[in-house]
């Protein structure tokens, strides 16, 4: 095949990955305010909203670097960004960070690893690694939470039945 240039792949997916979050918040903020004019809707009821717009002022900007590596995640993002109603300049300014810093790692590893001949063999194995260790991180997260609420819960409950005595 023809060589590609690392420069020139590099800003074209910069570009993409700044259009596409841009495109998804821009999204989320228009049909944000319509899904939660309804006030007690299941899954997106206006406490949410709230709780979304705070998380975004507080820790949106590493939120947007951050959630580039996250496969899966990285795609809701920008989305509830744009519903949280996080500021525009503040949300392009990461955004364009995160894709530089996004698009930078993953060009260099290719282009230095790319040619390893063990990486070119096992391809979809190295794909699957990637895959498992930027999920593992979430996955954790939601076992020692699911922990803390489990032993929240049992100190209520204890609590309760002492001060029932």
């Amino acid at each position: 095949g023809l060589p590609i240039d690392i420069w020139i792949a590099s800003i074209v997916l910069t570009g993409a990955a700044i259009i596409g979050d841009t495109v998804n918040y821009h999204i989320g903020s228009a049909i944000g305010p319509n899904i939660f004019k309804k006030e007690n809707v299941k899954i997106f009821n206006r406490r949410h909203l709230i709780r979304a717009h705070e998380f975004y002022e507080k820790h949106g900007g590493k939120t947007i670097v951050l959630a580039r590596f996250i496969p899966v995640v990285r795609t809701f993002v920008p989305f509830v960004a744009g519903i949280g109603k996080m500021g525009y300049l503040r949300f392009i300014i990461f955004n364009i960070a995160g894709a530089i810093g996004w698009v930078a790692l993953f060009v260099a590893a290719g282009y230095f690893f790319g040619n390893i001949p063990f990486i070119k063999d096992n391809f979809s194995y190295v794909i699957i690694a990637i895959v498992v260790i930027s999920v593992l991180p979430i996955i954790i997260s939601y076992f020692r939470n699911r922990k803390k609420e489990k032993e929240r819960k049992k100190a209520v409950k204890a609590a309760s039945d002492e001060a029932s005595k």
